[in-house]
């Protein structure tokens, strides 16, 4: 055996890396800023209204802008990952994840931020297929459970915390700080996975799939693009209908293509495995549910309540503390292991979909009760820190070990298109019911309270505001919980049929 083949494989003889915990922290540091730039914008949304004269959809793609580019590129870069290295690729993901922090931070323009925030995907992409890839490699099946749980944690803060972070920032600085922070730690991160990570990669490997990962992007953009297009031009006229005939033709190629292609980079019969469906539909709809809600959240905290970024960022926090709290102390865990992955789903499921409710009917008015809002957020962060390490262990497990970077790259773009899915369908259901209780010019929230003609209209501008969140809730809430069940069904009918073919084994042989 050469030097670089045993360099690719540290795990072989020793069955873990005997620095696998450290490097945990080091891929979990990169993964958690990738994440928090998903949410961390929110918090952003009046300063950037007001000093980049940003519209509603402007804002939307400022976000989607990001989350999609990677929900298109990671499955590409799980590919790429699996063949050149793990490592190779996630010190390229951080450095141009460094380099797009920098172009976003000084953008002066809403057009500027938005092609930034796509350049940022990209590294994002990188970074996240090969954080979850390097965690199958250096801990073995002893460990392995434990290990994914903490990054589903930090996958989970990074998504959660966002507002925290950014209100904290722009309570000193300027909104392209919330940018350039990312820089030193990206640099950091980088030091350290030079110095830190052992390579790993599929000795065989695999063609990246460069057309698939065109297809894919162009297709879930274009479906996006309709739902955020929806209720500004009308769910049946041309710029709607377009745009989503576009995306589900560019989706139905996808597949077409990745089914006679010899180098996928999704093996689409991965499908026929119920196991694999249950947990990708679960953690599709958790992040929906997760992500929606804080985007609007934090403008009706914000723009309705009139909270400061800062004390907006406060008050989403429980949402991140009961995550960590859950999963830090083991809590998640042992539910999993005590309850089994199905139930678990179902619990966790049910959690986030009471959360929402509770936001809804409770926390989502004008009178400025933050008790209803609290339950709903805390109900939140149980479920997810419940279900997501469950759902994620199950869809890794699914995959074959020497396509770690591809399993990681669906883990990804489920999180990615989830979260930007539950942007756009949330906010396109807030934004209709608005529309139908107030006729309003303004192409955002504040630009109509700005324009407002006297204390009456800007009530009832708010009041509007606050009925199209309880509705987006409500709505939310209804998907992830008859999701859930769904979810839970096909996992357990996937054990059972694990369950029959291990006894049917000794009476074949």
């Amino acid at each position: 055996m050469t030097a670089k083949t045993a360099a690719t494989e540290p795990t072989a003889a020793t069955g873990g890396h005997p620095q696998r915990w450290l490097i945990l922290g080091v891929i979990c540091l990169a993964q958690l800023t990738v994440l928090l730039d998903n949410t961390v914008l929110s918090v952003a949304i009046p300063s950037l209204t007001s000093e980049l004269h940003a519209t509603t959809t402007d804002i939307q793609w400022m976000i989607n802008a990001y989350s999609l580019v990677q929900s298109g590129l990671l499955l590409s870069a799980g590919n790429a990952a699996d063949r050149y290295g793990r490592k190779k690729l996630l010190a390229i993901g951080l450095a141009l994840f460094g380099i797009g922090s920098l172009a976003a931070g000084l953008a002066d323009s809403t057009a500027q931020l938005i092609a930034a925030r796509a350049g940022m995907g990209v590294g994002g992409a990188l970074l996240m297929t090969t954080t979850l890839a390097v965690v199958m490699q250096i801990f073995d099946d002893s460990e392995r459970v434990k290990a994914i749980a903490l990054w589903s944690t930090v996958a989970s803060l990074g998504f959660a915390g966002g507002p925290l972070v950014g209100g904290v920032i722009l309570n000193h600085f300027w909104w392209g700080m919330i940018f350039l922070i990312n820089i030193p730690v990206a640099v950091m991160a980088l030091v350290a996975v030079l110095k830190l990570v052992p390579e790993s990669k599929n000795p065989q490997g695999e063609r990246p799939d460069l057309l698939g990962a065109l297809l894919s992007t162009i297709g879930m953009a274009a479906v996006v693009y309709a739902i955020i297009s929806g209720p500004e031009h009308g769910w049946v006229s041309a710029q709607v209908l377009v745009p989503a005939a576009i995306g589900v033709l560019g989706l139905g190629a996808f597949a077409l293509w990745e089914l006679h292609t010899p180098y996928p980079m999704l093996d689409m019969h991965f499908f026929r495995n119920q196991k694999f469906i249950g947990a990708i539909g679960g953690s599709i709809l958790v992040v929906f549910g997760m992500g929606g809600s804080l985007f609007l959240l934090t403008q009706h905290l914000q723009f309705v309540l009139g909270y400061e970024p800062l004390e907006a960022g406060l008050r989403m926090a429980p949402l991140a503390l009961t995550i960590v709290g859950l999963n830090l102390t083991g809590i998640g865990p042992k539910i999993v292991m005590k309850l089994g992955t199905p139930p678990t789903v179902v619990l966790g499921m049910s959690l986030v979909a009471g959360g929402l409710t509770a936001i809804s009917l409770l926390g989502g008015g004008t009178d400025g009760s933050y008790a209803g809002m609290l339950l709903g957020l805390v109900l939140m962060g149980g479920g997810i820190a419940v279900s997501s390490p469950a759902m994620a262990n199950a869809i890794m497990s699914s995959i074959p070990p020497e396509k770690a970077g591809v399993g990681a790259g669906i883990n990804g773009t489920l999180a990615e298109f989830g979260n930007g899915l539950g942007v756009a369908v949330l906010g396109a259901v807030l934004n209709a019911r608005f529309a139908a209780l107030v006729a309003v010019t303004a192409s955002s929230l504040p630009a109509a309270l700005a324009a407002a003609g006297g204390e009456a209209e800007r009530r009832a501008i708010s009041e509007a505001f606050a009925s199209g969140l309880q509705t987006s809730q409500l709505v939310g809430a209804i998907a992830v919980f008859a999701g859930g069940l769904v979810a839970a069904a096909l996992l357990r009918r996937a054990e059972r049929t694990e369950k029959a073919r291990a006894a049917e084994q000794p009476v074949a042989a």
